[in-house]
C-alpha cells in the first residue's frame, strides 16, 4: 500500500467508499425489505381488499428472488459507473501533478521556459501559480548566473591579457624592463585585486552574510569628512565639490563603516563621470527618513539605461574601458548595503545634464 501512486490511492479510496455504501444498502435492504413487504400485505388484508394468507410464503420467496436479481444488476451497473467515474476523477486530479513532474524533469535537463497551465481545480491552480513563480525565480537566477560568468570572464580577460603580453615580451627580450612597464603590471594586478574584492563584497551582501552593525550615529561629521577628503583629490580644472547640509541632522540607525562605503562609492562614481561642473552632496530629513543625495553635472545616463544602473557589471557605455568605468560592481554593492540597513536608493539622470543618486536611512 505504501508504494501505490497517488492516482491509485485516489481510485481505491473512491472504490472503497462505493463498496461500503453499496454493501450497507444491500445489507439493510436485505433485512428490512421482506418484513416491510409482509407488513404491507397484512395492511391490505385488514382492509379486505384481498386475502393472501395462503400465498404469503410464495409471495415472499418470489419477492426475495426479484429483489436479489435487482440488487445484483444494481451492484454491477452502479459499481461499474462509480468505478469509471472514480477513475476519471483520479485521472483529472493527477494530470496537473504529472505535468508538474514532467516540467521538473525538464528543469533538471536545463529547459527552464516551461510553465504549468491553469487548472480548473482551485487548490491545484494555486499550486500551479506557486510553482510557476518558483520556476520564474529559478530561470532568473540561472540567467543571472550565466550573465555573471560571461561578464566576469570579460572583466578578467583584459587585465590578464595585458599582464601575459608584457610578461611574454619581457621573457623573450622584445622589450627592456623599465619602471613604466612594472608600473603597468602593478596597475593591472590591482585591477584584478579590486575586482575580486568587489565580487566578494557583492557575494556576501546578496547572500546576507555581510555584517551590519546598525546603531544610533550622527552622520553629519562623516559627510563633512568625506567631502573634504574628496575635494583635496580633485584637480583645479575638474568639478567643484559642494556640501548642502543643515548644521543639525537627526541621528540615524545605521552602520557607520557601511554608510561610509556607500558614500565613497557614490562620490567616486560621480567624480569618474564628471569632468567639469559641480558635484553636490545634499542631506535632508523627510518624515522618518534621512535622505542623502549625490548630485553631479556629468555625462548623465540615458532613460532606457536607468533600470539597469544597479545591475552588476553594467555600464552605460559598453565600449568604455574599465579604467574609466570601474569594475561595474560598485553600484550593485551600494544598493545592497542600503537595503541591508533598511533604506532604499534611487537614481535620476539625463544625458548631458548629470545624475542624482539619493538614498535614505531610518532615523533613530
Amino acid at each position: 500500500m505504501n508504494k501505490l501512486s497517488l492516482g491509485a490511492r485516489l481510485f481505491l479510496s473512491h472504490l472503497i467508499v462505493m463498496i461500503v455504501g453499496l454493501a450497507s444498502f444491500v445489507l439493510i435492504a436485505k433485512v428490512s425489505s421482506p418484513r416491510m413487504f409482509i407488513v404491507r400485505l397484512e395492511q391490505l388484508e385488514k382492509r379486505g381488499i384481498f386475502t393472501v394468507h395462503s400465498a404469503r410464503t410464495y409471495l415472499v420467496e418470489n419477492f426475495h428472488n426479484a429483489w436479489n436479481r435487482g440488487a445484483f444488476w444494481s451492484l454491477i451497473v452502479g459499481g461499474s459507473t462509480a468505478g469509471g467515474l472514480s477513475y476519471l476523477a483520479s485521472k483529472r486530479i493527477m494530470r496537473p501533478l504529472k505535468q508538474m513532474k514532467d516540467i521538473t524533469y525538464n528543469f533538471a535537463a536545463g529547459n527552464l521556459d516551461q510553465r504549468m497551465p491553469e487548472s480548473e481545480i482551485p487548490e491545484l491552480n494555486q499550486l500551479g501559480v506557486s510553482f510557476n513563480s518558483m520556476a520564474s525565480s529559478i530561470e532568473d537566477v540561472e540567467k543571472r548566473r550565466r550573465e555573471l560568468i560571461s561578464d566576469l570572464t570579460h572583466e578578467l580577460r583584459t587585465p590578464l591579457t595585458v599582464v601575459r603580453g608584457y610578461l611574454e615580451e619581457l621573457a623573450d627580450g622584445r622589450v627592456e624592463p623599465s619602471p613604466e612597464i612594472y608600473s603597468r603590471l602593478v596597475r593591472e594586478t590591482r585591477r584584478l585585486e579590486r575586482l575580486i574584492h568587489d565580487l566578494q563584497e557583492l557575494s556576501k551582501a546578496e547572500a546576507g552574510y555581510l555584517s551590519i552593525n546598525a546603531k544610533k550615529i550622527n552622520i553629519r561629521p562623516l559627510i563633512v569628512s568625506l567631502v573634504g577628503r574628496f575635494a583635496d583629490q580633485l584637480l583645479e580644472e575638474g568639478p567643484v565639490l559642494k556640501l548642502d547640509c543643515p548644521a543639525e541632522l537627526p541621528p540615524v540607525l545605521a552602520d557607520l563603516d557601511r554608510t561610509e562605503q556607500i558614500l565613497v562609492n557614490l562620490l567616486g562614481n560621480a567624480i569618474r563621470y564628471t569632468e567639469q561642473g559641480s558635484i553636490t552632496v545634499k542631506a535632508w530629513k523627510d518624515n522618518r527618513q534621512l535622505w542623502i543625495a549625490i548630485i553631479d553635472t556629468g555625462v548623465g545616463i540615458a532613460q532606457e539605461d536607468l533600470p539597469f544602473v544597479f545591475e552588476r557589471f553594467w555600464r552605460a557605455d559598453r565600449s568604455r574601458a574599465s579604467y574609466s568605468g570601474g569594475t561595474g560592481i560598485g553600484l550593485a554593492i551600494t544598493r545592497r548595503l542600503v537595503e541591508l540597513q533598511g533604506g532604499k536608493i534611487e537614481v535620476e539622470s539625463e544625458v548631458g545634464q548629470g545624475s542624482t543618486f539619493r538614498f535614505c536611512l531610518p532615523i533613530a
